[in-house]
């Protein structure tokens, strides 16, 4: 089994990386594979609502300039998907939302491709906003049919600097709970289709 990981943070390794991979620790015993995408450095745009995937039905988005089909490739193949984000401005990063919106668009034109894969998010913030941003990407987890594993909390790390994230005990301890339930229903799920 593997789970990919989606860092929308401008920050590689930032606060959102380590949180991250906290639920990778867990993942990892589990042996659970894992990878991490960080946005930082690499281009995705908005949708352009052309809906040519809904007439190409082909699980790729006809604009071909940046990486999303190379993340669609990679999350066809994965059986959990964690999206994780810093939180501006009480919303997701906009590379966040920039796929968000096409990755949307393109599962939903395919039958949901990415339905009944497990599906979880991770925010960090430094102070307040960080709701919004969770239940951006929950709200889009839940759209594209997938199952969700809950935790102790919702999952957030508090933290601006890289690394500050860290002294956030809650947040720790609710990143592991999270990588915890999402191995054990991964496993559920894997079991039930044998």
């Amino acid at each position: 089994m593997k789970v990919i990981a989606l860092n929308g943070s401008a920050r590689k390794d930032g606060n959102t990386a380590i949180l991250i991979n906290l639920v990778f620790d867990e993942l990892k015993k589990e042996n659970i594979e894992t990878e991490l995408i960080q946005f930082a450095g690499k281009t995705i745009n908005g949708c352009r609502a052309c809906y040519q995937c809904f007439k190409n039905k082909d699980r790729r988005c006809a604009v071909k300039k940046d990486m999303l089909n190379d993340l669609l490739e990679k999350m066809e193949t994965a059986d959990g998907i964690l999206l994780g984000s810093p939180t501006y401005f009480s919303d997701v990063s906009s590379g966040m939302r920039a796929f968000i919106e096409r990755c949307g668009f393109v599962a939903r034109a395919n039958d949901y491709m990415l339905k009944r894969k497990v599906g979880a998010s991770v925010v960090a913030v430094r102070r307040a906003g960080a709701i919004p941003a969770f239940n951006s990407m929950n709200l889009f987890l839940h759209y594209m049919q997938m199952v969700m594993p809950g935790s102790s909390y919702w999952s957030i790390g508090i933290g601006r600097e890289p690394g500050e994230v860290l002294k956030d005990e809650e947040g720790v301890a609710t990143m592991k709970t999270l990588g915890q339930n999402m191995a054990w229903l991964m496993k559920k799920l894997n079991a039930s289709q044998v």
